[in-house]
């Protein structure tokens, strides 16, 4: 029979004859179970602090936001794309004759690539989206999206300035309405955009982030590329006012001139006038309501997303970016009823093709044209 060595029990001690070896005692044992548990309690809260899940306690949800941005973006895309379609079969049939049918055939195929990406931004934004498309959308399709956003808004500065030199300062007509200078300050326009702008943020958006990151897009970037998108967010705000100015300077001055026109003329077409400082106010209106609100948003916003600051205001801040930015996109819906309030040879061309005012007659054309500020 085998016979196992016998042991003796002490209160704080475990030895047995036959074995030297000593093992911690039960306080020993104790003490250090108690210093282990505030290490590791300390690091669960390093790590909780240092996450996004404390947002919830903001009051905000923002999973539930971006839902609701997709869904708005999926509302928008089809009648965008619907308009920005018919308006680019009519521009394909508009004569190209002066600079400003350059000038609106441009804005048109930046209205319609928007309209194209809509799609992918709506998806991007979904919350559970594969990481590989919102990588995606980081590095390419939001870059173009907010190519056409800007080169729609530069040309619509354009246009402005060629119905102000036309109409005001007609002595300007013959240097700057031809259609070879549209041509070439169109092209220059796309190229330094392209150039400056969108390829150098595509290649600067291609670091691997790590996972679970709040801002997927900026830890794509490495400093430079930081640097850079605080650069071109500011070069976006210069753009947004400086068309801004533009465009209400222009508007005014050509609404004084043809309701000018009419007082010399000693014509008493009210509803004229009315007309004409109407078609003002609704250019005016759209753009500030558009683009207005997300550039106010914006500059804060990137200020804290550049130094990954995750905060409460940092999340007021998301929200509000992310519905501005929608609002913007709905400018893509509106820009073909600037082109039929505006540019009479687009009227012209709906009534001969007869999508729009099915049988108008000549006199009805005719009264439409003479308030018209095109």
């Amino acid at each position: 029979m085998k016979v196992f060595p016998r042991c003796h029990y002490k209160i704080d001690k475990i030895g047995c004859f036959s074995s030297s070896a000593t093992f911690p005692s039960f306080a020993e044992n104790m003490r250090h179970i108690d210093q282990a548990v505030p290490i590791a309690s300390i690091q669960s809260t390093a790590v909780m602090a240092s996450s996004p899940s404390p947002l919830r306690d903001c009051g905000l949800d923002l999973n539930t936001v971006k839902l609701v941005a997709s869904c708005l973006y999926f509302v928008v895309f089809i009648p965008a794309l619907l308009l920005n379609v018919m308006a680019a079969w009519i521009s394909w049939h508009l004569k190209t004759k002066s600079s400003f049918v350059v000038y609106l055939k441009n804005l048109i195929a930046a209205d319609l690539l928007m309209s194209l990406i809509i799609p992918l931004k709506a998806a991007s934004e979904i919350p559970g989206a594969p990481q590989a498309l919102r990588k995606f959308a980081c590095q390419f399709s939001s870059v173009v999206f907010y190519l056409s956003m800007y080169m729609s808004m530069i040309l619509m500065g354009l246009i402005s300035l060629d119905r102000f030199f036309k109409i005001v300062q007609p002595a300007g007509k013959r240097v700057g309405h031809s259609v070879l200078f549209g041509r070439v300050v169109v092209i220059t326009i796309w190229v330094l955009y392209l150039s400056i702008n969108t390829i150098p943020t595509m290649v600067l958006t291609s670091e691997k982030p790590a996972n679970g990151t709040a801002e997927l897009c900026m830890a794509m970037k490495n400093d430079l590329g930081k640097r850079y998108h605080k650069a071109v967010v500011i070069e976006g705000n210069v753009i947004f006012f400086t068309v801004l100015v533009v465009i209400g300077f222009c508007y005014t001055c050509i609404a004084k001139k043809v309701i000018e026109s009419y007082r010399n003329s000693g014509s008493t077409n009210v509803e004229g006038k009315r007309k004409i400082k109407a078609r003002v106010f609704i250019v005016l209106v759209v753009f500030l309501v558009c683009f207005a609100p997300y550039h106010i948003t914006r500059i804060p916003y990137v200020r804290r997303q550049v130094v990954n600051k995750i905060n409460c205001r940092w999340a007021s801040l998301k929200v509000a970016k992310s519905l501005t930015l929608w609002l913007a996109t709905t400018n893509v819906c509106l820009d073909p009823l600037i082109y039929i309030l505006l540019c009479k040879a687009f009227r012209e061309k709906l009534y001969e093709l007869r999508l729009f005012g099915y049988g108008l007659s000549k006199t009805a054309q005719e009264n439409t044209e003479d308030s018209s500020v095109s």
